[in-house]
């Protein structure tokens, strides 16, 4: 009774935090490189074309990637039309595989926008141990999903390719902690950088103007 009365208020929560006016929250100050974000050079190329790419480190298993969610989904939730957002799960070591694999088998069978919060919540709020596969796969069902085109994906060389491609972007933006966000190759920014989950959308949110201004006409 105590847990649903608790998920009820949190739910609650998220939503508003979602559906809030930007008047909410505090008047961030002006960032400084070096200090909330560094500059990254040289710039990296985007895959975005002329509209500004985000590309957010997470991973499932972070507590602070959990609390960064709500604020995170709330700018994206008011984001303008010229950006666009990568998630990318980080694999700092091998025990972290089981939620990258998860995370890319989801967007393989078209799931991912429908339960990305809940694995996220099931883990965190629920204790539910979903980086153990065969939680995983009980979780899967009971959410509607067919065991076996679930473990055909999980199991596939594309996610195996999606895999090394996030180790490769590790690499490639020198990520060395989550959540950490890049902002269109140029800016790097993370929860420490930032001084907190609420302050990072917030800084997310400034370094998403520069990169805007520094873009050609």
């Amino acid at each position: 009774m105590l847990r649903t009365v608790l998920r009820t208020f949190f739910s609650l929560w998220v939503a508003a935090l979602i559906l809030s006016s930007p008047a909410t929250y505090a008047q961030a100050q002006q960032i400084q490189a070096g200090r909330e974000y560094t500059r990254l050079s040289p710039p990296r190329p985007v895959t975005t074309g002329s509209r500004i790419e985000v590309i957010e480190f997470f991973y499932y298993g972070c507590p602070i990637c959990y609390e960064f969610q709500p604020y995170f989904s709330r700018w994206m939730f008011q984001a303008p039309d010229d950006v666009v957002l990568r998630r990318v799960p980080a694999l700092s070591s091998e025990n972290w595989e089981p939620f990258a694999k998860l995370f890319y088998s989801l967007e393989l069978v078209g799931e991912l926008n429908r339960l990305h919060w809940p694995v996220y919540d099931n883990f965190h709020f629920d204790g539910m141990k979903l980086n153990d596969e065969k939680v995983m796969l009980d979780w899967i069902v009971r959410n509607g999903l067919d065991r076996q085109k679930f473990l055909a994906a999980y199991n596939s060389d594309e996610v195996k390719d999606r895999l090394n491609r996030s180790r490769e972007l590790m690499k490639t933006y020198d990520v060395r902690g989550v959540p950490s966000i890049i902002v269109d190759g140029k800016f790097q920014t993370s929860a420490r950088l930032a001084g907190g989950t609420r302050q990072l959308a917030q800084v997310l949110d400034q370094l998403v103007k520069l990169a805007r201004k520094e873009r050609p006409n």
